[in-house]
Order: C-alpha cells, then structure tokens, then sequence
C-alpha cells in the first residue's frame, strides 16, 4: 500500500489554516457582516463567512502543497469548468491527485455562533470525471469553534489505516491525542437517532417515516417520557463528529429521495463536498451505506445528491436497517 501519511498531514495542515482563517476573520466582521448572503451557486447559498476560507485555501496551496504531487481542487464557488490546480498553471489531465473540500460545513449555525462548523477534505487519485467518494483514499475534518470555545478537535484517517484524532488549543496551539468511540449501545432507547430534516422542504414526510420507523420497532406512546430523541445539528460533519464521539446511535439524510418524491426542485440536499470524511466513519467501524444498499456513492463535484445512512455499529444497523428499508418502500414508492 502506498504511504498515505504525508498527505494526511497536508490535509489537517490545511484543516488548521481554514480555521485558523475563519477565527482572524470572524474577530473583525459582526455577525450581520458575516450572515450577508454573498451569491447564490448551483449547490447553495454563499454567505459572507464562506468567503473567509477560499484566499486561505488557494495561498495555502501554493505555499505548502508538494509540486511532484500535482493537484485538482473541487469545492463550493468555483468554476468546475476551470478548478484550480497546483502548482499554478498545471492543467487539470496532467494531475496526480483530486481533492475535495467543504472549507466550512455548517455555515448557518457558525454565523450566529451557535454551534460548531468544520472543515472537511478528501483526497483521491486522478481519474478525471469518473473520480467518485470512493476512490477517496486520505480524508480529514477539522473543527471550525464557537467564539467561547478553546479547544477544537480534528479527526483524519487513511483508507485501510484507522483513524487518528487530536484536540487542538486554538488560543496556544498546543494539540493532544483525542480518545473518540462510537457507541457500544445494541438498542436505540434512550439515544439519539434522527432523519436529517434541517429545513421546511420535505419535513413533514420525513418526520412521518421517522415516526413510522421507531413505532414498528420500538412502539410509541408505551410511556410517558420518550426514548429517541432527536438532534439537528445542520452540517453533516458535524453529525459525522456526534456518530464518532459516540453522541448518536443514528443518523441519516434522506432529502434526495424525498425531494425527488414529492418533485422539489431544490438544492438544499446533501452534496459529495458534504461527505469528503465519510472514510473516517468507515475507518472507526461505522456502518455507512446507501439507502438502497452499498456505498453512498457520488462524483467528486458540488451538485451530486448523496442520500446516506450512519449506524454506530453493526448491531445497531441489523436492529434497524430492516425496518427502515421497509418504510422507506411503502413511503416512497
């Protein structure tokens, strides 16, 4: 196997830098600055605070990326017609690598100071267009903190080598190594499992398969208190972050099939730049799959729908897949 390790250290190098950036910016501009919508793509809005990564990541790149290994880059707000590539000037045919980025996967609720945003990366050999997720081979995720926050975590992982996590202090810099485990649990009472529903688009029949889902195979209205709660932490890196801390038993993002069902044209779904760190879920024994079945799979672009689902482990997703897979055939057809 080829040694992956310096590319996984240039991908939590760039991590620091596009939080690094995010922090020295966010200290100069209000929160209104930074909500200000910026554009609006194909794949989403662009805010003023997602401007913030995008000089860091192109100086970063042509600072610090090694110039034997040429490079593509895929990420929200360019022109995939003409990604950028480095060193400067190399034509996208003659790169050795693809790397795709979501510089800042939690926009909405990093503006606000609300909860935490994180930068994720993955890298893949050069197969031109038909370079998927799952030719992604390093990948990293690195949190971007709230204001009151002084330490901010970061995970990466080689395909086949495991993951390695570290917490980082953003007023020192120091960094320590992270302990991080997906739950243990069999059963799903009292934990956390939820379908992503972020936005009025859709919700209603996501919910009710969410309903449909925990009646059959736990039976609601048997007690007084609950026993799933739900958590809508809107960024997937960051739901990615609750399975891998062991926070959450479940979560999954349906909207692709439930957009397409109920024909909304909308580009509020999850996108391959969403999943860039999916090989870290695998890598600590998550169960990440397709709703159909396999590898939620996808090119490496910004406009793919990727529906995906994340068990903690295998016991779990035996307890549930079933049940889920039969629901989402009576809901959707």
């Amino acid at each position: 196997m080829p040694d992956y390790e310096p590319f996984r250290a240039l991908l939590c190098r760039l991590g620091d830098a596009i939080r690094d950036a995010v922090i020295a910016g966010r200290a100069r501009q209000t929160v209104e600055q930074l909500s200000a919508v910026h554009a609006e793509s194909a794949a989403d809005t662009i805010y003023a605070i997602d401007k913030l990564s995008e000089d860091a990541i192109l100086a970063w790149f042509r600072d610090h990326w090694p110039a034997d290994e040429p490079v593509e880059l895929i990420f929200e707000g360019i022109d995939e017609s003409e990604p950028p590539c480095f060193p400067a000037g190399t034509a996208a045919d003659d790169t050795k690598w693809k790397v795709i980025l979501d510089p800042i996967d939690g926009t909405r609720g990093l503006m606000v100071d609300k909860r935490p945003a994180w930068a994720l990366a993955g890298l893949a050999p050069q197969l031109g267009p038909t370079t998927a997720l799952s030719d992604i081979v390093v990948a990293a995720m690195t949190e971007i903190p709230l204001t009151k926050q002084w330490r901010a975590d970061q995970l990466s992982a080689i395909r086949g080598r495991g993951v390695t996590a570290e917490s980082v202090n953003v007023l020192t810099g120091t960094r320590e190594p992270l302990t991080l485990r997906p739950s243990t649990a069999t059963d799903f009472r009292h934990g956390f499992a939820s379908l992503a529903k972020f936005f009025p688009e859709g919700r209603t029949l996501i919910a009710q398969i969410e309903e449909q889902i925990w009646d059959e195979l736990i039976g609601l209205g048997a007690t007084a208190s609950p026993t799933i709660f739900d958590d809508q932490y809107i960024c997937t890196g960051g739901q990615f972050y609750e399975l891998l801390a062991g926070h959450d038993r479940f979560i999954g993002d349906i909207r692709p099939l439930i957009h397409a069902v109920l024909d909304l044209d909308s580009t509020l779904v999850c996108h391959p730049y969403d999943v860039a760190a999916a090989l870290i879920l695998i890598e600590a024994g998550i169960v990440y799959e397709s709703p159909e079945g396999g590898f939620p799979d996808a090119p490496l672009d910004t406009t793919s729908p990727v529906a995906w689902l994340a068990y903690a482990n295998e016991s779990l997703a035996a307890r549930l897949r079933p049940v889920l897979t039969a629901v989402l055939g009576r809901s959707l057809g």
